[in-house]
């Protein structure tokens, strides 16, 4: 028996895809690139969420299920980038949105199409609550925030106490937190952000 050219999964395909980038697009473009100045991800975002989107419902024709999804996790958990170092942040949205494709294209008859609306909206109305959470920066001190460039080897990228007192040491500043924003492999520099106390 031959490949049919057409069966009613397509329209699933179509109704879960359409579910899947509206809640992406939210999540990527209202949410992510309002708070970062990192644009660039966006692009990494929507390719990644297409492909585990499209893989998952493709391969869920031969009933993997929950084991196939774990080991997309699995996979994407130790895939590394060669050029800069994924920050954290950037990470935690890249698993957001491996996530939801997962979920919009595993989710079977047992799932309504409520639920799964709940489950993409309660992810998104999460991120839209963390997002608009109150730095923890008290107003009783006279603080500036500036940026610095460090030659890689000269740093201890794992230990963030002795990185701001070799820092602090080095320019003379009274630092009060320091926060690795960049990390560039290819010209051997970390991007630092450094609270400064003014006297």
């Amino acid at each position: 028996m031959g490949i049919p050219f057409y069966d009613d999964d397509l329209l699933k395909l179509l109704v879960r895809l359409t579910i899947n980038l509206s809640f992406i697009f939210l999540i990527v473009n209202v949410l992510y690139t309002k708070k970062s100045s990192k644009e660039s991800f966006t692009f990494s975002f929507y390719v990644i969420s297409l492909i585990v989107f499209f893989l998952c419902f493709t391969l869920k024709k031969f009933e993997l299920g929950l084991g196939m999804a774990l080991g997309l996790f699995a996979i994407f958990g130790i895939l590394r980038y060669r050029t800069n170092t994924l920050p954290i942040k950037e990470m935690s949205y890249l698993f957001v949105v491996i996530g939801i494709s997962v979920i919009n294209a595993l989710a079977n008859s047992k799932m309504s199409y409520a639920e799964v609306f709940a489950t993409n909206g309660i992810v998104t109305f999460a991120i839209f609550l963390l997002e608009r959470r109150p730095q923890n920066v008290s107003p009783s001190r006279n603080t500036s925030s500036i940026k610095m460039t460090y030659p890689l080897e000269e740093v201890d990228l794992s230990n963030l106490e002795l990185l701001r007192a070799k820092v602090e040491r080095d320019s003379g500043l009274n630092i009060e937190k320091v926060k690795i924003e960049e990390v560039n492999r290819k010209t051997g520099e970390v991007l630092l952000s450094l609270r400064v106390l003014n006297s």
